[in-house]
């Protein structure tokens, strides 16, 4: 059996387009700092009408592919994550399969995985379970997650966000899994769904959707914990690992959930808590979990206890979901790449948590072990990454949602060189991406064209 299975190299793309969120607040007459203080966002990424799901894996997987000299006849299985639905039969990983195909690598195994925000995890298991298992052939597996995250106008509107992630999987990785020590939480929810297939914007209960992303972050947490004591002998604290990573519609979700972790360990072992501690988190000890999910004085008194341990151990990985806002599939390793980004040079031997949460309900904790190797697959080579019309952008898109026949602007002015976009849907809603390629390869006659804006 494969030793230490994992990811062994990861990379992100996000659309240049983006929308400080300090202006969408003035923009839609929202109080000031209700997007930033409030949601804890700073800036929003938005795909224009020559980008979307199938575009941006285009440009994340052939990056990575070229970044670390992988030949794509290694790709042995491609798996993508998303709830961006392009069509309901036909999968992204067929879109993706150009890339390959051409190489005249055809045997490549996989399809897409679909559940809101959870994707992208059930993507990356079944990768990671290939390469261990009997089937393996040998070769590489490849996740994609990617998604367009857009809302109606309204409260939900400054918690979208778009970004594309690759993630190759095989043995002997820097971040290898620990596939003991992971828990899941899986139930039956309206939170956030998508049943009007005309429209791409959700319907959301805001309320219900927090209540239900902390009750799993708590279920999840016990899951992983009861398994961690049968494997060690001693209850699992946060203490146990270094970091902890967080699927993150928005910041202050994040910030509230590590704050349930810390609240837990409290319930589980008060007298071993410090004095401060005891003193906050001591009056709602007795609280049923239905009444602490809704008690505001619970949220901010373990939010209080837990800054110190939250800076140290989760602030590292909300740098990309702040500023890009959130990515669904994508978001939870968009985080993940923030820390290695934030701190690749210290995470050898270190363990890191990661909570995945899709709507509806979906959830699983689990843990990676992270070893600094030479290479091409290493921590340190992984770190090095890419850090008004918004809403009549929106409005484009809503019209452009599942129609046909039509030919995209073809703005490339703000893609770098080697982005796919889309250049049309035809009548048979067949979709048709070109890659933009850089000034340095053109001849002269192609240079006079592009200079001329044709």
């Amino acid at each position: 059996m494969s030793k230490n299975v994992g990811i062994l190299a990861i990379d992100i793309y996000f659309p240049p387009t983006c929308i400080q969120q300090e202006s969408l607040e003035a923009h839609d007459g929202a109080s000031k700092g209700k997007y930033t203080i409030g949601l804890g966002q700073d800036c929003m990424a938005f795909c224009s009408e020559v980008e979307d799901v199938i575009s941006m894996s285009l440009t994340v997987v052939t990056s990575l592919l070229e970044k670390y000299g992988i030949d794509p006849k290694q790709i042995g299985r491609l798996e993508v994550g998303s709830e961006t639905v392009i069509d309901k039969s036909k999968s992204i990983k067929t879109f993706l399969m150009q890339i390959f195909e051409k190489y005249g690598n055809t045997d490549i195994e996989g399809v897409d995985s679909t559940n809101a925000c959870y994707g992208g995890t059930a993507a990356l298991f079944n990768c990671v379970n290939w390469v261990e298992s009997s089937s393996w052939d040998g070769r590489y597996g490849l996740v994609v997650c990617t998604d367009s995250a857009v809302y109606a106008e309204g409260p939900a509107r400054p918690t979208g966000g778009a970004a594309a992630i690759a993630m190759l999987i095989g043995p002997d990785a820097p971040i290898a899994f620990e596939s003991k020590l992971r828990g899941s939480h899986m139930a039956h929810a309206y939170d956030f769904y998508k049943p009007n297939l005309a429209s791409e914007y959700p319907v959301v209960d805001g309320k219900l959707s927090q209540t239900c992303y902390l009750m799993a972050v708590d279920t999840c947490y016990k899951h992983l914990s009861d398994k961690y004591e049968k494997l060690e002998g001693k209850p699992f604290t946060l203490i146990d690992a270094e970091y902890f990573v967080f699927h993150s519609p928005y910041n202050k979700l994040v910030q509230k959930s590590f704050a349930r972790l810390v609240f837990n360990d409290y319930l589980k072992d008060p007298s071993s808590a410090d004095e401060i501690a005891k003193e906050k988190l001591g009056p709602f000890a007795t609280l049923s979990s239905d009444e602490s999910y809704q008690s505001r004085d619970l949220e901010k008194a373990s939010q209080e206890v837990a800054k110190t341990l939250y800076d140290a151990k989760v602030q590292p990985t909300t740098l990309v979901p702040k500023q890009v806002g959130n990515m669904y599939t994508a978001s939870l390793y968009a985080a993940f790449i923030s820390l290695i980004h934030n701190k690749y040079s210290t995470l050898d031997g270190k363990r890191v948590i990661l909570f995945s949460y899709g709507s509806g309900l979906t959830a699983t904790m689990f843990s990676l072990q992270l070893h600094d190797g030479q290479g091409p697959f290493s921590l340190s080579n992984i770190a090095k990454f890419p850090p008004e019309k918004f809403v009549e952008i929106m409005k484009l898109m809503e019209h452009r949602y599942g129609a046909k026949e039509f030919v995209t602007s073809k703005d490339t002015s703000l893609l770098s060189p080697g982005t796919y976009y889309l250049t049309e849907v035809d009548s048979k809603y067949r979709r048709f991406y070109e890659k933009k390629i850089s000034e340095s390869n053109l001849t002269q006659t192609e240079k006079g064209v592009v200079a001329n804006g044709h």
